[in-house]
C-alpha cells in the first residue's frame, strides 16, 4: 500500500468504524401479565412475565420503534388482533401500531455521529416503560406514572389512555400546520412522565442521545412502577 493510500484508508477508518456499529436492544417484560413486544424494525415476540427478547439493529435505522401490545390473540400463523398497539393484526409487525401505545423510538449513527432516543406518549399510553443505555454512562428515560388510572375520561379506552389527536382529529391537537403548542392534555401526560414526549412539537425536553455503538434496553413495567391499573384485557 503506497502512502498516500495509507493516508486514505487512516482517513476513512473512523467513519467505517462509525457506520458498521449497530445495536442490540434488550427489550424485557417485567409486568405481572402477557405483553406482545412489536419493533419496527424487528416484528413481535410474546412475552410472558419474566421473559425477554433481543434484536439487532444496523447502524443507519431512523424512524424506528419499539412498543407493547396487550390482550392479544394470534392463531398458529400468527395472525390475530390486539387491544391495544395493534399492527395489522400480525405478530410479525411491519408497521407501526395502533394507538394508544407508549412508543420507544430511535434512530442510529445520526448527526454528530449520535444516536437519538426518546419515549413518546404522542400515540397515548398503554404499558408502562424504561428506556435505557446499557453499555455507557448516558443517562436513561423513565414514564412509569399511573397514566391508565388517571386517564382524564375524555381520552379513556380500554386498555390505555389515548392521545388527544387520535380522539378529537383537530390541528390544536394533531400539529397538521406545525405550528401547534401544549393543552391541557399534552401537559397531563407531561406533568406524569416529564422526561417523555407529550405533543408533537416537544422536543427540547424529550430527545436523549448517545455515541454511536451503545446497546440499549427497553423494560415494560420496570422497577418502581406503582400503578394500580392494567390493561382491562390480558388474553393469554
Amino acid at each position: 500500500m503506497s502512502f498516500s493510500s495509507k493516508l486514505v484508508f487512516l482517513f476513512l477508518l473512523p467513519i467505517l468504524i462509525s457506520t458498521t456499529d449497530g445495536a442490540s436492544f434488550e427489550i424485557r417484560n417485567q409486568c405481572p401479565y402477557t405483553v406482545w413486544a412489536a419493533a419496527v424494525p424487528g416484528g413481535g415476540q410474546r412475552l410472558d412475565p419474566g421473559q425477554s427478547w433481543t434484536i439487532n439493529v444496523p447502524p443507519g435505522t431512523a424512524g424506528a420503534r419499539i412498543w407493547g401490545r396487550s390482550g392479544c390473540n394470534f392463531d398458529g400463523s400468527g395472525r390475530g388482533h390486539c387491544q391495544t398497539g395493534d399492527c395489522g393484526g400480525v405478530l410479525q409487525c411491519t408497521s407501526y401500531g395502533v394507538p394508544p401505545n407508549t412508543l420507544a423510538e430511535y434512530a442510529l449513527t445520526q448527526f454528530a455521529n449520535l444516536d437519538f432516543f426518546d419515549i413518546s406518549l404522542v400515540d397515548g399510553f398503554n404499558i408502562p416503560m424504561d428506556f435505557s443505555p446499557t453499555s455507557s454512562s448516558c443517562r436513561g428515560i423513565l414514564c412509569t406514572a399511573d397514566i391508565n388510572g388517571q386517564c382524564p375520561n375524555e381520552l379513556r379506552v380500554a386498555g390505555g389512555c389515548n392521545n388527544p389527536c387520535t380522539t378529537f382529529k383537530t390541528d390544536e391537537y394533531c400539529c397538521n400546520s406545525g405550528s401547534c403548542g401544549p393543552t391541557f392534555f399534552s401537559r397531563f401526560f407531561k406533568d406524569r412522565c416529564p422526561d417523555a414526549y407529550s405533543y408533537p412539537k416537544d422536543d427540547p425536553t424529550s430527545t436523549f442521545t448517545c455515541p454511536t455503538g451503545v446497546n440499549y434496553r427497553v423494560v415494560f413495567c420496570p422497577t418502581g412502577f406503582s400503578g394500580s391499573s392494567f390493561p382491562l384485557s390480558s388474553s393469554q
